[in-house]
């Protein structure tokens, strides 16, 4: 393990430590295999009850208009370099179980799992995923008639990732650099509340 911010670091995958969330994206299409791929980990997600609560709504840049529509449901800041991506996705979570019919209060975190998946697959795979929260889940839902047990919860941009030279007019380039998070004695507790748990 190595200090690193202020918290340990140990031996992460590799795909996860290259996985962050560019706004700048290439002008070239994501194979149609490697899509696939970034769907089938998700797909393999844990769930509460093995309910698999996530469904995805994908437009392809040049090939539908699913991606056009897409991109009208997100916030102006947002389209600005998302609508340069190969591909948008809009995630959508089932509020009730199959199961019971009851309300499924995990359903979100799942769909965060199945993300992460599909985040940290791409990254395996050369491509950049960024999520956003920043979009109209009323516009989308009109869009797409989604049913009214299902929540849209984010929008995903993705591609492969260009050079911050050359991003779009009146984009701002985030500049990959070391990604800080908070030190593990603020995120991991034993006891009660607050107190830290030692992980060495």
């Amino acid at each position: 393990m190595t200090e690193m911010n202020g918290s340990i670091r140990s031996d992460i995958h590799q795909p996860i430590r290259d996985r962050w969330s560019p706004t700048v994206f290439a002008d070239r299409p994501v194979e149609a295999e490697k899509i696939a791929t970034l769907f089938e980990a998700a797909r393999w997600a844990a769930s509460s009850f093995n309910e698999q609560p996530w469904r995805f709504i994908v437009g392809v840049r040049g090939e539908d208009e699913t991606f056009e529509d897409l991109v009208t449901c997100l916030a102006e800041g947002n389209a600005l370099w998302a609508r340069h991506a190969a591909f948008l996705v809009l995630t959508m979570a089932k509020t009730t179980y199959d199961l019971t019919g009851e309300v499924n209060r995990h359903a979100w975190h799942d769909v965060g799992l199945a993300t992460g998946n599909l985040s940290i697959q791409a990254a395996a795979a050369g491509l950049a995923v960024h999520p956003m929260g920043g979009f109209s889940p009323e516009r989308a839902r009109e869009l797409f008639v989604i049913p009214e047990e299902w929540e849209p919860v984010a929008m995903l941009a993705a591609g492969y990732e260009d050079e911050p030279e050359n991003a779009p007019e009146g984009v701002t380039a985030r500049l990959k650099s070391e990604r800080s998070r908070h030190p593990l004695a603020e995120l991991v507790f034993t006891g009660r509340w607050g107190e830290s748990r030692p992980l060495t």
